[in-house]
């Protein structure tokens, strides 16, 4: 499987904020995480992201299709490489993508040293990322009755 992590330019973004409220509108509506999903995010804000220079967007290629995006911030000074968020658009699921986008990911900014958050509640996602050797710090934050926040390391 043919599959590459293309970085994203500016004039890119409008495409990924489309895709990103795509993605994460059906894990709002079933976990009401307003304020902190991602389906809620201006395009300013995410621009605003795009700028920070310790924020790289890549987009996700492969089968000659746009199938997602992640981003990583880096800072570069030995703290943790964080990805936040990395996403598949539905019809793209269940290839195996998101896994080889994130090893792509931390081989070019290097395998160690890293963070994300996920939905507790959503297993298959926690499966992903502990499958790639992510472990839970024991963090965790209720967001609502629905919803918890996990941080995981590698």
């Amino acid at each position: 499987m043919d599959l590459y992590l293309k970085r994203a330019s500016r004039d890119d973004m409008n495409t990924v904020w489309r895709m990103q409220v795509e993605v994460f509108t059906p894990l709002l509506e079933k976990y009401q995480d307003h304020g902190l999903s991602p389906a809620q995010e201006s395009l300013e804000d995410l621009l605003k992201k795009y700028d920070m220079p310790e924020t790289t967007y890549y987009l996700i290629s492969a089968e000659d299709n746009i199938v997602g995006a992640i981003r990583v911030v880096d800072r570069k000074d030995g703290s943790r490489k964080r990805i936040s968020p990395v996403f598949i658009m539905p019809e793209y699921r269940n290839k195996g993508y998101a896994q080889k986008a994130i090893l792509e990911a931390e081989r070019l900014h290097g395998q160690d040293n890293w963070s994300l958050n996920t939905i507790l509640q959503e297993k298959r996602n926690l499966h992903l990322y502990e499958k790639l050797g992510y472990h839970r710090t024991g963090e965790t934050l209720n967001v609502n009755e629905r919803m918890d926040v996990v941080f995981l390391e590698k």
